[in-house]
Parts: structure tokens; C-alpha cells; sequence
């Protein structure tokens, strides 16, 4: 789930719902250099912490900050509980108890006393789009409720309202609508904007970013019309006569979003400022877009560049189905934008990396889009509303968006240069597709010299499940979604029959059959609230006020343990990232990514995660988000 909802992030199709390496060079092959690159910068680190204990163990050199009296669940490998830390030039120099700790403090030493509260690793998120999220907190936002048709409309007429400045021209793009929760099953057309009180055009784009609704006066602006061919990728929807409905598929949502003025690159800044004061109240120290653009990048520069970049960005390049055709061609655009943004290797300062390119194989497999690429056809109902008679229908959804042939030409091309894939496959057909190129990709390189991501992962074919711990594939899983909701019980459920929905959103299946798993918000495709969604992975339910429907747990996974969560949005997205020996737990030689929390995730109750709130986050020894403690 994701796409739509950019701020006209050129190329993008639809989709979901560090390493330590030098910048990309012109070289064929980098996959050897890379990983002599991550033992460098991690030798590095040790070296830093070895240099601080140089003096001896009674006498180290001192540190600049040291944490103590705390409960500190450090995330190593035997998932150590310790209660202080001590950190020097960024990296951290002690993990231990508190009488050790004394001997790194002097005068000129910051000590901050946890008084019994909870330290972890800074949450590293492996899949959003932080820029999307930025523009999402500053326009015309819906803001994921479940509303009815005219209610959207009253909302859309608030905003119009609060701009009037910019009739008749300016156009207004409305994000964040929650389309699977339309209360009452509404089918949004364009007739539903052209009553609103306006000439302006308007663009309003699903949370999931598979769909988006315009009016009259955009589809006329944009030249959309019944003659207007579908796009590979994407579809126009149309009533009986041909014309559209306004309602825009995947790549056809860039039929209109072309018409869209671009924004200012201070525009641009602005957004992703706002999409990191964002994460850092939330605790994200790392954090990695999975559609990234021309656009996204320069964004994110510009916030480096003033200094204000205040966690870890990856970048994942888009990469459209048309570019497959030639991956050559390819390979020469991802080389030039990882020459011009890629700052090399990971110190205690936040930079960015561009080594990721990302693949739409399909879209979502939620009514009413049904994009997401199955092996077995979707149900139809071929009774009533009211006595309904649910029978395989003719559908698959559509064909992976790569074809085979090409997808694994361009896997393989890419890797030969040192870029990593990062497949967004939502179906179980797209699944198994992403998953069979990967076969192909361990042939050649092994998952020390390239990391491999499947994202989404909604639909897996249990006899898929291995394939993962197998290729060194890694299920980057957003656990918001593993409840009871109206996307996952009124939009699959029946849709995808009961043998299919048995393993809805597989996270503790694939766990069990040893995969290594990764977790990513999805931001903005739903609010970026990290505790929340640990919550839901590992108890499967919804939010205690929700609606009576979508209370219980979802399906039949057990969820994933309290332990298991936190690792994956700790050291399981670290490794996708190829950052694993930087980041991702509380050990010596690790950099100072950590976060301070209010309650103890491992003691409260389960349901009490999701009202987790982060005291402090700090991100290479520099405290970038920081409430009052008392």
C-alpha cells in the first residue's frame, strides 16, 4: 500500500500499504567492496571504543554522556537487560551496570538519570515515505477516518473555505482518504466534487495510495477522458458510456498529477522538516524511503545541508516497469543520483545513502481496487447483499507489474553495481514472483554481499514461507495492519475466500519458518504511530474504543513476540538496511541511535504499548527530540 498520495514524486506507479558503504563508483561490481566497507566502518567504531579505553580499565578516557539507574533492553543477541551507558564522540563506549559506569564520568561528563526508566535502540523504520507524510501534516487532510460520502465532502469544503485565496485556478489536493472505510460502502465519483462549491481542481488521494478521486476540472486540465488510453499499470475507471469516473488506478493517478503545478523545492524542505520532527517524536533515529525521486532526494539534502537532518535517511530509487526493458539504462540513473546524494560511509552525523532500488510488482489486495497479483482468482459474490454466495470469480488482479524475464534481468544488473532491491509485492502471486527473481539473484551474490526486501507480504503462499530464510529474503511487515478493520475484514475477508485469509498477514508464520523479519510504517499510508503498530504485532487486535465489528484478533497467526517486534524495528530493519553493525541494539562500538521512553514496553500490559510515549530520542550521540522527565 502506499503511492499515490506523493507530492507529484515524478514516476511513481502506486504502491504500498546504512549500509556502510562508499558512494556508488562507476565500477561493474561493488558487492565486494561493499562488505569490506561494512567490516571498515565497524572496525571503526571498535576502534573508537577501544581507543577509549586505552588508558586502561581503571582509567578510560572520559565520556561525553552518561545514562544510568536505567532498564536498559539493549537488543544484543542474548536480548540483555542492563542499567547504564555511557557514550563518547557519538559511539557508545560502555553497556553495563551502574557501578561500572562510574569510572567514565568526570567533570564535564552529562549524566542523566533514568530513574528506573526504559532504554532501547532508536526504532529503525524500513519502509515510508516521508516526504508524502511531511505534505500530509501541512495540507488538506482526511486524516484516515471512517467517513461517509458526505461527510468527505464537508471536509473537503472546510479546506476549500480556509484557502479561498486560490480560486478558480489553484488546485487542491486532499490526502489521507481512508477509501476502504467509506461508511456505508460509498462509491466516490466526480459528481461528489463538482457539487462542492468550487471551480478549483481537485485531486483527493487514498491513504493506500492505489486510488485517487478527481473532479471534472482536474480530469479537463489533465486531458483525461473516454479516450484516454489506460496506462500500463494502472486503470481509468469508467461508468457504462466509457467516461470516467473519476476514480484513478495506480499509474493513472499520474495522469493527473502531471497537470498538478510543481511544488518549490522550499516547499519540498519544508515537508521533509516536517516529516522528521515527526519521527523524532516518535522515536525513529533511521529511516528508509522506498520510493524515492529526484525530488525526495533533493528534499532531504536541502535539510542536510542547513543542518537539519536529524536521522539516518536511506533512499530507495523508484524504478518504473518501462525502465526494466532496458537495466542498463537503469543502472546508469540509479549511478547518477547515488553520485550526487550519496554521502558514503555512516559516521555519528545523519547523512544520507542511495543503494536501494524499489520495484511496484502489484498493488493491494483490498476492495475496492483488487490489485494485488494472486496465484488463484479473487471470490465474487453471485448472490445478494443479503444472502451472499461467494464463488471463485475471473480475476487474479493483474499480472506483475515486471515480467518475469525482465524483472530478473534487472535484479541481476543492479545488484552487478552494488544496489539492492526492495520489491513491493502485496498478493501472494506478486510474492512468488518477487521471491523467484530473488532465486535467481542468490546464484550470484549471497545476502552478506546484497541484501534483499520483500515488502508488504499480505498474502503468502504457505509453501513460499521458507523461500525466505532460504534466499535471505527479508519481509519488511507493517503490523498496523495485522487487526480486525474494515480494509482487513469488509475489503478481503470474503474476497479472498477462508484458505487464503487463514494466513492473512503472516508475520509469526513466516518468523516460525525462520525468516528474518523487518518492519516498516508505510507512513503516510496510515498515521505514523510506531507504538501503536508494535502493539497490533503482538496482539493482533484493534484499538480497545474501536467498533464492535473489529473487535477480537485477526486471523489465525499467533502474533509475534513482545521481544520479536521491538527486533524488528530495531536490528531486523537495521540489517535490511545493511547498517546491522552501526545500529540496531545498545552495544560498545555501536553508535548512539537511542531512545528514552515513559513506560516499560517489556512489563505493561500488552494493550498498553500502543500509549508508549518517547522521553527522548538520540541519534549519534546528539539528542534530537526531548520532552521534560519527572
Amino acid at each position: 500500500m502506499s503511492m499515490a498520495w506523493t507530492r507529484r514524486l515524478p514516476g511513481v506507479l502506486g504502491g504500498a500499504r546504512v549500509r556502510l558503504a562508499p558512494a556508488l563508483s562507476s565500477h561493474p561490481t561493488r558487492s565486494n567492496a561493499r562488505v569490506d566497507a561494512l567490516h571498515r566502518v565497524a572496525s571503526c567504531a571498535l576502534a573508537c571504543a577501544a581507543a577509549a579505553s586505552a588508558t586502561g580499565a581503571e582509567s578510560p578516557r572520559l565520556a561525553d554522556r552518561i545514562y544510568e539507574h536505567g532498564y536498559l533492553y539493549t537488543v544484543d543477541a542474548r536480548d540483555s537487560i542492563e542499567q547504564a551507558l555511557a557514550v563518547r564522540a557519538g559511539v557508545i563506549v560502555y553497556v553495563g551496570d551502574d557501578a561500572g559506569v562510574r569510572r567514565w564520568r568526570g567533570p564535564h561528563t552529562i549524566v542523566e538519570d533514568l530513574n528506573g526508566r526504559m532504554m532501547m535502540p532508536g526504532l529503525v523504520d524500513g519502509h515510508m515515505h516521508p516526504l508524502a507524510g511531511g505534505y500530509s501534516l501541512l495540507g488538506c487532510d482526511l486524516k484516515y477516518e471512517r467517513l461517509t460520502a458526505h461527510e468527505v465532502q464537508a471536509r473537503i469544503g472546510k479546506c476549500l473555505d480556509e484557502t479561498r485565496s486560490r480560486e478558480p485556478d489553484g488546485w487542491l489536493e486532499v490526502r489521507n482518504w481512508f477509501q476502504e472505510a467509506m461508511i456505508g460502502g460509498s462509491v466516490m465519483s466526480r459528481s461528489m466534487l463538482d457539487a462542492l462549491d468550487t471551480r478549483r481542481p481537485i485531486l483527493m488521494l487514498s491513504s493506500f495510495g492505489h486510488t485517487a478521486l478527481a473532479n471534472t476540472r482536474a480530469l479537463t486540465l489533465a486531458r483525461v477522458a473516454a479516450s484516454t488510453a489506460d496506462p500500463p499499470g494502472g486503470a481509468i475507471v469508467r461508468d457504462p458510456s466509457g467516461a470516467p469516473t473519476g476514480l484513478l488506478q495506480d499509474a493513472a493517478i499520474e495522469l493527473v498529477e502531471r497537470a498538478v503545478p510543481p511544488s518549490t523545492p522550499a516547499d519540498d524542505i519544508r515537508a521533509a522538516e516536517s516529516a522528521l520532527a515527526a519521527l523524532g517524536s516518535q522515536g525513529v533515529t533511521t529511516f528508509f524511503d522506498a520510493a524515492a525521486t529526484p525530488q525526495t532526494l533533493a528534499a532531504f539534502a536541502g535539510a542536510e545541508k542547513a543542518g537539519r537532518l536529524t536521522a539516518r535517511a536511506h533512499f530507495a530509487v523508484l524504478i518504473k516497469p518501462p525502465q526494466a526493458a532496458d537495466p542498463s539504462k537503469a543502472v546508469a540513473y540509479l549511478r547518477s543520483l547515488a553520485r550526487e546524494y550519496d554521502q558514503g560511509e555512516i559516521s555519528a552525523r545523519p547523512g544520507m545513502t542511495v543503494r536501494n532500488f524499489k520495484m511496484f510488482l502489484d498493488g493491494v489486495i483490498t476492495a475496492p481496487a483488487l490489485t494485488g497479483a494472486m496465484l488463484e482468482p479473487y471470490l465474487t459474490n453471485a448472490g445478494t447483499a443479503q444472502h451472499p454466495r461467494w464463488i471463485a470469480g475471473k480475476s487474479r488482479g493483474p499480472s506483475v507489474y515486471f515480467p518475469r524475464a525482465e524483472l530478473r534481468a534487472l535484479v541481476l544488473a543492479a545488484a552487478a553495481a552494488g544496489f539492492e532491491p526492495h520489491m513491493h509485492a502485496d498478493g501472494d502471486g506478486a510474492v512468488h514472483a518477487a521471491l523467484d527473481a530473488l532465486e535467481a539473484l542468490r546464484s550470484r551474490f549471497s545476502g552478506a554481499q546484497i541484501r534483499a526486501a520483500v515488502a508488504h507480504d499480505e498474502i503468502v503462499d504457505p509453501r513460499d514461507f521458507p523461500r525466505f530464510a532460504r534466499l535471505d529474503a527479508i519481509p519488511v511487515l507493517s503490523f498496523q495492519w495485522e487487526k480486525p478493520a474494515p480494509d482487513t475484514l469488509d475489503g478481503e475477508k470474503d474476497y479472498l475466500g477462508p484458505a487464503r485469509y487463514y494466513y492473512i498477514e503472516p508475520a509469526a508464520f513466516l518468523a516460525d519458518a525462520g525468516a528474518r523479519i523487518a518492519y516498516g510504517s508505510d507512513w503516510p499510508v496510515d498515521p505514523l504511530n510506531e507504538w501503536f503498530a508494535l502493539k497490533v504485532g503482538v496482539t493482533r487486535t484493534n484499538a480497545q474504543d474501536v467498533d464492535p465489528k473489529y473487535r477480537g484478533r485477526l486471523g489465525h497467526d499467533r502474533g509475534l513476540t513482545r521481544a520479536q517486534v521491538l527486533r524488528a524495528i530495531t536490528e531486523g530493519s537495521s540489517y535490511e538496511l545493511h547498517q546491522e553493525r552501526a545500529t540496531g541494539s545498545l552495544e560498545v562500538g555501536k553508535l548512539a541511535d537511542l531512545i528514552v521512553l515513559d513506560r516499560n514496553v517489556m512489563r505493561v500490559p500488552a494493550a498498553d504499548i500502543a500509549n508508549v510515549k518517547v522521553l527522548e530520542t538520540v541519534v549519534g550521540g546528539r539528542t534530537v527530540y526531548r520532552v521534560p522527565m519527572r
